[in-house]
């Protein structure tokens, strides 16, 4: 026993050190608790330890086990940070049932809200000598069982409930699969060795006011409290059923002087009759969003010690908080703790991802948060069975999903979000005929109907204030994305069948489960088919193949639904949908982009059908008794490959190029990802809001092809990219041909990247456009340290990136490094005269070069002239041939054949650039022109220069007015 309780010492120690590295001061009570129960043991190790010391640090270390789900929060997290106290309100007897409380509701009832302490304060107890029992209730996702371990962690700590030596919680789920009769004492030791013989639990005198018994989901057990049903007993050393037992310690027959807590949801409230129960409380979770704020703080603040993702992170809370503030939608659905975890998770997801995070995906955030709400959960088994409780269930989630999922899935195809009462009555219980499924659904719309559906705040807004009936509450899912998660959910599952394929598929499990005998065979047959008509079509040969056709048909037809509905042309003016869903919990902050889409978009609804056909995400549903097979997902990736690939022959707006790579992202699924990208040669992306989560998911969905894949072009121009993108991207960077990263605001540090990428041999980069960034002449230089060594680049665009004469000169010497370099672009620059010279005639004894940019630099006309100097290099040794040198519309007297490019890039970044000095440049070029009209002595000349004059006129007077189209990312 020493070396046991030496070994469980050094673990609590242990997990005290990782606790305080996180947080200092975190729970100063429990360590100095924990400092107490080490000093003493090791003060006598001779003496035995006592029982219930021990029994607090094993309840402590079990009970601080947190789910798998908890890990995506980056394992910072320990039940004493995550936790906020939810609301709690001490309800009367005759106001206990059916009260479901809204955040709108319990605001202005605040005040009157209790602890858990407060509850079991034994002086309210009605009866001297009788503990309280006392019946915590709630919906699903209020909090239950996280005020559960809180309260025994704080007990374990001696923070709390210090009136009792002793609380022993149980399981209710565990109660109820013991079939085998057992004491109480031995049922207390079955689960805690220790306590096996202790006296609080011998009856004997009053030492039981001094036990606490806590019976978490009191909903999954079967208490009985007829007298037939349940003896009477009061030794606590008689073997009985455990429900016998719990009923007995309820009846307060059995240690009347413990204090009891149990917690159940609203639907098992009346399995305790009235008379045993001291006091009801329920738990309203989080009332207002100070509450929310509260929560998401402790969440999102606590990333890593990064002061730039905490600084994120509290950008991201106060526009939380802003959004909450509006009585928004969000707000109401964030008053269950669960959908606070849930949008935490999302953030987490889409502003925290990095290449060194495990993989995570969206719709495994929302497979994970029904499998934390539902895992296990099943609707009761029939009253009176006794068939155990796991062979006779109908499996919770799954009864959602055809009960709500069916209502999302029409949703989604009539482009609606919101229901009347009528439709929800309509389409969750239309079809209820016998008592069983009535009971069921009493159940259903009790416990959970109100943890998916919340009153639409809007039309809350627009109610009449007489209570009139003009205009009707209606309802919505309590977030957006799970309309689509349930309605991808119901397809993918195939609930969604037609007559015909649910009658083949009667008629194949009837043609399994019969004899060999073709008598037996036709007779069930007949139950499906008239005689005649079997008579005639001989469908006993036949329906193999029909069934296997319609099978495979209907999972076609799912793959059709996911690809149809990827490429819809009136959502195509949609943002992306990581976009939207940052939005909706966010908020739209600023004017409202104008939304081109006829209806509601549901862009995530397909996406979410290719994210649960992920391995991990069927493990977790089929813990929750929704199974999909093998077979069907086979069916459905093969339809599904070949629909994508039909699609993407078609140009798409980078907005579903975007949602494309998201689909495959969340389908992982390599092998299809690799056949998808195979027919596709570029991948435009410009003017996408580019995160770290779209970066990674870009580069993780390009990691599936092989090394030969190389993209044409890679356009990531307008994005938003920072230093640290670039990084995330490198994987994706490797395999484009043409990089385009214009409009990036990248500076002189990212150089540093793009050198060692251009110097990665895997690359094989031979377009590099690094307009609109603000390089300078050291990000230049930088920049000219790869090309002694690559030998791929062939095309480099320096346009407006703050390379002075420096720099100018830096690249004029390099130049000769490099021989396979064709075009460069230095336009919008600060670059002389001089510099300018010596980079044209670099260029002229270049092998390759043919052209170079220079316009809109501050060039003089004596300077403009000499560039254009036609001539041969200087060398003997050059290859006598010209350079193209676009410096102005004119090249001396006559127009330059380039003078139609140079426009179209000034009209196309115009809006971006400093106005001033494109005008003064304008101005520059009119002046060039008429100079160049009146010394030319043909009529047609004169009218050409006229033209090109006019188009400069035009553009001049159109940023005046500030009517130029939005830059797209696109220049020279």
């Amino acid at each position: 026993m020493g070396s046991l309780h030496r070994r469980q010492l050094s673990q609590l120690l242990a997990l005290w050190r990782l606790k305080s590295r996180v947080e200092v001061s975190l729970c100063q009570t429990a360590v100095s608790h924990c400092r107490t129960i080490c000093s003493s043991s090791s003060s006598s190790s001779s003496e035995p330890a006592d029982p219930i010391e021990v029994h607090k640090r094993k309840l402590f270390l079990w009970f601080s086990h947190l789910p798998q789900e908890e890990k995506q929060f980056g394992g910072y997290f320990s039940p004493e940070t995550m936790h906020v106290d939810p609301l709690i309100l001490e309800r009367k007897t005759d106001e206990r049932v059916g009260l479901n409380c809204t955040p709108f509701q319990t605001r202005t009832s605040s005040n009157s809200s209790v602890t858990i302490e407060q509850l079991l304060d034994p002086s309210t107890s009605c009866c001297e000598g009788r503990g309280l029992n006392v019946l915590l209730y709630g919906a699903v996702g209020s909090g239950k069982s996280t005020v559960v371990r809180k309260l025994v962690l704080d007990w374990c700590t001696g923070t709390t409930l210090t009136q009792f030596k002793l609380l022993i919680p149980f399981s209710c789920e565990d109660l109820g699969e013991l079939n085998k009769s057992a004491t109480l004492r031995d049922l207390v030791g079955r689960k805690y060795l220790h306590l096996r013989k202790h006296p609080l639990l011998s009856g004997e005198g009053d030492q039981a006011k001094e036990v606490l018994f806590l019976f978490n989901g009191m909903e999954k057990m079967k208490l009985d409290f007829r007298i037939g049903a349940s003896e009477l007993c009061s030794d606590p050393n008689e073997p009985l059923p455990p429900g016998v037992l719990v009923v007995n310690l309820l009846r307060k027959y059995l240690l009347p002087e413990a204090s009891i807590l149990v917690s159940t949801r609203l639907s098992a409230m009346d399995r305790i009759p009235q008379k045993y129960v001291g006091r009801y409380a329920q738990i309203c979770g989080f009332n207002d969003p100070d509450r929310q704020r509260a929560y998401f703080t402790s969440r999102l603040l606590q990333q890593t010690g990064e002061t730039a993702r905490n600084h994120e992170a509290q950008e991201l809370i106060e526009l939380l908080y802003l959004n909450l503030q509006r009585e928004s939608q969000l707000a109401a659905a964030c008053f269950l703790p669960s959908y606070c975890w849930l949008t935490c998770a999302t953030l987490h997801f889409l502003h925290f991802t990095d290449a060194e995070a495990p993989i995570r995906t969206l719709t495994g955030i929302y497979t994970s948060f029904l499998r934390l709400n539902f895992g296990g959960e099943v609707l009761a088994a029939k009253i009176g069975s006794n068939v155990p409780i796991q062979e006779n269930h109908t499996s919770l989630m799954l009864y959602v999903v055809r009960t709500l999922g069916k209502l999302a899935f029409d949703g989604v195809t009539h482009k609606r979000t919101s229901f009347s009462e009528k439709e929800l009555e309509q389409w969750i219980g239309g079809e209820v005929k016998t008592d069983e499924e009535l009971r069921q659904l009493a159940v259903f719309r009790t416990d959970v109907l109100d943890f998916f559906l919340a009153p639409c705040v809007e039309s809350r807004k627009h109610l009449p204030e007489d209570g009139g009936e003009s205009d009707e509450q209606r309802y919505v899912f309590a977030v957006p994305a799970m309309q689509e998660y349930l309605a991808a959910l119901y397809v993918v599952l195939g609930e969604n069948k037609s007559v015909l394929e649910k009658m083949t598929k009667q008629v194949s499990v009837a043609i399994g489960e019969a004899t060999e005998d073709v008598g037996a065979i036709i007779n069930i047959l007949s139950k499906f088919i008239p005689l005649r008509i079997f008579a005639v079509f001989n469908l006993l040969k036949l329906f193999p193949k029909l069934h296997e056709r319609i099978s495979s048909r209907s999972k076609g037809s799912i793959a059709r639904t996911m690809a149809s509905e990827m490429f819809r042309s009136e959502d195509s003016q949609n943002e992306d949908v990581l976009d939207q869903v940052e939005q909706s919990l966010l908020g739209v902050h600023g004017p409202q982009l104008q939304n081109y889409s006829v209806g509601q978009p549901f862009e995530l609804y397909p996406i979410f059908m290719g994210g649960l056909l992920h391995y991990g995400n069927r493990v977790l549903l089929q813990q929750l008794g929704c199974g999909i097979k093998s077979a069907t997902v086979v069916q459905i990736t093969r339809a599904l490959r070949n629909y994508l690939v039909r699609e993407l022959n078609k140009p798409q707006p980078a907005e579903e190029v975007m949602d494309l790579l998201v689909l495959l992202y969340e389908f992982q699924n390599p092998r299809l990802t690799a056949e998808v990208l195979a027919s596709i040669r570029s991948i435009r992306l410009m003017n996408i809001r580019m995160t770290s989560l779209k970066c990674f998911i870009l580069s993780s969905v390009l990691s599936c092809t092989p090394a030969s894949y190389h993209l044409e072009e890679l356009d990531l121009s307008s994005c938003l990219l920072t230093h640290d993108m670039l990084r995330t991207l490198w994987p994706a960077f490797r395999h484009a041909t043409n990089l385009n990263l214009q409009f990036n605001s990248l500076g002189p540090d990212s150089c540093i990247f793009l050198r060692d990428l251009l110097l990665d041999p895997r690359a094989s980069i031979k377009f590099l456009q690094l307009c609109d960034n603000p390089l300078l002449d050291s990000g230049t230089r930088t920049l000219l340290e790869a090309l002694p060594e690559n030998q791929t680049l062939t095309n480099l665009s320096l346009m407006h990136t703050g390379m002075g004469d420096a720099g100018a000169l830096e690249l004029a010497d390099g130049l000769q490094k490099h021989t396979g370099l064709q075009e460069l672009n230095v336009a919008y620059n600060n670059i002389g005269d001089n510099a300018a010279l010596a980079l044209v005639d670099a260029c002229r004894e270049h092998p390759s070069i043919h052209t170079v940019h220079l316009y809109l630099n501050p060039l003089s006309n004596v300077g403009k002239q000499s560039l254009y100097v036609r001539g041969v290099p200087k060398s003997h040794g050059g290859s006598g041939r010209r350079v193209r040198v676009l410096a102005s519309v004119t090249e001396g007297t006559d127009l330059s054949e380039d003078w139609h490019p140079i426009l179209s890039v000034i009209r196309e970044n115009a809006p971006s650039w400093d106005r001033e000095r494109v005008k003064q440049q304008l101005m520059v070029f009119l002046r060039d022109l008429e100079w160049g009209r009146q010394q030319q002595p043909s009529i047609w000349k004169r009218l050409h220069f006229r033209r090109v004059e006019k188009g400069v006129r035009k553009t001049l007077r159109m940023l005046e007015k500030d009517t130029l189209p939005p830059p797209t990312g696109h220049s020279k």
